[in-house]
């Protein structure tokens, strides 16, 4: 059906169509036809059947708008065959939604459609028939799938962003509550990976639109503050066009010059950043030049410094230096026209389609180039640290903290010793730069120098350093790492090692706690992991529902199983076999134990590192009587036995303490808290900590009371000793400093 329109003159009546056959058109195929001159009539047939195949999954569907369904799916198609996406990239667009909202199954695509397109299609499925706790956990999954599938196949992001960006543009038609919320989804997450992977052209849509929705106010002023300035500014602009055009005709020189407007969200966030008011932003203008040759873009550049004064520090080499999204242009700014600032990127022609459509332009998906330059520049090495990182992260939303850090291109470059060239994000330190060249360069990093000088670990790389990193076979990943990194790939790392080592301390101390358990039920030993007792021990992880030996000696370690209960399961196991206690050793461990010194202790020596705490309420050192307790999915934690907080739980849980005693020579320092009352006199901190630093004690904190300042005041330390008898000299050293009153050991509370 038309509408016919009568016009006001005499002309003959104007037939507009009606919404109904607007939306039949737009539902239809021939949408999209004229799109797909690129691709073969093999090809085009193919991606029709996909149409028609999705057309009647959607069939009765209709979107917020009004329209019917179908309109999405052949929008996200059609922005994919602007990129010249191939067919199978433009049957996924079309059926994107076939799985999640017709139920489509998998098997169904791939007998239909090939496996490609069926995989294709599942990487864009969003989680939602999976039940999660929480939306957040829900959504991390959901990047999680989406992400990884992108780093097999990069189609399965460039079909998202087209799908992304329909949503965004038809967003007026969805319920206002859920703005907000989309917005800010996009601009945290889509609009970044558009830039990661150099999408210019989507990646300034997306920050536009998302700014329009989640800041509505704001975007309107802005907008007609701009509109106003565009018109002081024409004559400007179309003297400067000139100019330029004539300069470079002069020269012989071939070039395209075209207008570049700030987006709006890029002009609120630098005065929000910045503090500045619109006037002040000096730089929403500029332009584009686009010459044939790289060569002419550094002539180019030469011929514009000659006609405007060049701002100084306002230069960038983006051709010699790539972004890390393959962006490649030379940028500068220049004093124009009465004084007004003005930009110019200069680049080629090729340079221009990866500027505004990154990936999509160099087909990186394509298996017939894996480890070409440009597919590395394009950033092909994140895609591929995405796998890596999923490797050593099996949690959703720890994998999505991980990408988050590297979804935001702000880099630095700097150099190996070998002068290959290296890009990080900003704020990257030394070590992200060791697990950037391997991960056993990272795991075994010792010491660095930049530019010839020794550095901390935790210095801060700049543009241009020179990098060398010192490694050491007996260096191992530090906890306090994590504190400073800032890639995924180094945080992922050594967070995997870190569970690794964990897990086998936590394996060896259930060994050890078990084994103390038999010798009180009357075994003087394990029964060996071999296959004369494996009947035994696959019984035995029935009882206790683990999948290994290995995993049922880990939660003893970790506190998830009591010792004393597998130990007595084992030997009524063991009793069905016809084996008996050893009476002997029965009596003794009851005797001992009675007598509180039992002969299976666990013996520490402070080489077990996570599996075992010291509890800081006491702070136990050698020489103290100790106990252990085996917390809930913490490993054991060692209190003194005078401890209050320890009598505590030893009163409300008493099969969960063990044994526990010193070995004869620790392997290292322990902490411990001491008091030093002091009189107000000057220099006295300085007096105190020098003495502590001679008696060989390493002051790990200190505090002041906080009072009002009087005649005297308590020193707090926690200092690391060797044992109680080094802790009696140190105290010693301290009470025989001038100005001290009194110096004792922390006492912990009752």
């Amino acid at each position: 059906m038309s509408a016919v329109v009568k016009p006001l003159t005499g002309a003959p009546p104007v037939l507009r169509p009606s919404p109904a056959a607007l939306n039949a058109a737009a539902a239809s195929f021939a949408a999209l036809t004229d799109r797909l001159d690129y691709l073969g009539a093999e090809d085009i047939d193919l991606v029709r059947r996909a149409y028609r195949f999705a057309d009647e999954a959607h069939l009765g569907q209709l979107r917020n708008s009004g329209e019917p369904y179908i309109t999405h799916p052949i929008a996200v198609a059609a922005q994919c065959a602007e990129w010249k996406l191939d067919a199978q990239a433009l049957m996924a667009a079309l059926l994107h939604d076939a799985i999640e909202d017709c139920g489509v199954t998998k098997s169904e695509l791939i007998e239909r459609f090939g496996a490609p397109v069926a995989e294709l299609v599942d990487g864009l499925t969003k989680l939602d028939k999976l039940r999660f706790n929480t939306r957040e956990e829900n959504q991390a999954e959901s990047f999680r799938k989406m992400l990884l599938a992108m780093a097999r196949d990069v189609r399965v992001i460039l079909v998202k962003l087209a799908d992304r960006t329909h949503n965004m543009r038809t967003l007026d038609d969805a319920p206002r509550e859920k703005w907000a919320r989309i917005s800010r989804e996009t601009l945290e997450i889509y609009a970044p990976i558009a830039h990661r992977l150099g999408l210019n052209q989507t990646y300034r849509e997306l920050q536009d639109l998302s700014f329009r929705h989640l800041r509505p106010w704001r975007y309107a002023v802005l907008s007609k503050a701009v509109a106003k300035a565009r018109g002081r500014r024409r004559d400007l602009i179309q003297k400067v066009q000139q100019e330029v055009e004539t300069s470079f005709a002069a020269a012989g020189m071939n070039v395209r010059i075209a207008g570049r407007e700030k987006t709006l969200y890029s002009i609120y966030r630098k005065m929000d950043e910045k503090h500045l008011s619109f006037a002040q932003v000096t730089d929403i203008y500029g332009f584009r030049l686009i010459v044939p040759t790289v060569i002419a873009c550094y002539t180019g550049l030469g011929i514009l410094h000659q006609m405007y004064k060049p701002l100084p520090g306002k230069f960038k080499d983006h051709i010699a230096i790539a972004k890390l999204n393959g962006y490649q242009s030379l940028h500068t700014t220049l004093v124009g026209p009465s004084g007004v600032n003005v930009e110019f990127q200069l680049r080629t022609e090729a340079m221009h389609v990866v500027a505004e459509s990154g990936v999509a332009a160099h087909w990186l998906y394509k298996a017939a180039e894996p480890a070409t330059a440009t597919s590395e520049r394009l950033g092909a090495k994140w895609l591929q640290s995405l796998l890596d990182i999923q490797d050593e992260t099996r949690d959703a939303a720890e994998f999505w903290d991980h990408v988050k850090v590297d979804l935001f291109p702000d880099a630095v470059y700097v150099f190996t010793p070998k002068s290959q060239i290296m890009a990080l994000p900003r704020g990257a330190t030394v070590v992200d730069f060791a697990y950037a060249i391997h991960s056993n360069i990272g795991d075994h990093t010792s010491a660095a120098r930049i530019n010839g000088d020794q550095v901390p670990l935790r210095t801060e790389l700049k543009n241009g350093d020179v990098v060398e990193i010192i490694t050491a076979p007996v260096s191992t990943p530090n906890p306090a790492w994590l504190g400073f990194v800032r890639t995924g790939r180094a945080r992922s790392k050594i967070r995997h090692y870190l569970k690794t080592l964990a897990h086998a301390e936590s394996e060896g101390l259930g060994e050890k706690l078990l084994a103390q358990a038999l010798r009180a039920e009357g075994l003087g030993k394990l029964p060996d992991d071999d296959t004369e007792h494996q009947a035994l021990w696959e019984k035995l992880l029935r009882f206790t529902g683990n999948r290994t030996r290995s995993e049922l000696l880990t939660d003893i370690g970790l506190g998830k199983r009591i010792a004393s209960i597998v130990a007595k399961r084992l030997m009524a196991l063991l009793a069905e076999r016809g084996e008996k206690p050893d009476a002997l050793m029965l009596s003794r461990e009851r005797f001992t134990a009675h007598e509180g010194v039992s002969q299976g202790a666990v013996t520490l020596d402070g080489s077990e590192n996570s599996s075992v705490r010291f509890a800081l309420c006491c702070r136990p050192i050698p020489g103290d009587a100790i106990v252990g307790y085996l917390g809930h999915g913490e490993g054991l934690v060692v209190h003194t036995e005078e401890c209050g907080v320890g009598q505590r739980l030893r009163y409300k849980d008493s099969e969960r303490f063990f044994a526990v005693e010193w070995a004869d020579e620790p392997v290292r320092t322990f902490e411990t808290g001491v008091v030093v009352t002091v009189r107000n006199d000057k220099g006295v901190l300085a007096r105190v900590a020098a003495t502590l630093a001679d008696a060989e004690a390493d002051i790990t904190h200190v505090e002041m009371a906080d009072e009002t300042p009087q005649d005297s005041t308590d020193l707090r330390f926690v200092i690391a000793v060797r044992d109680r008898t080094h802790l009696d000299a140190v105290l010693r050293a301290a009470r025989r400093t001038p100005s001290v009153l009194a110096a004792a050991r922390t006492v912990p509370a009752p």
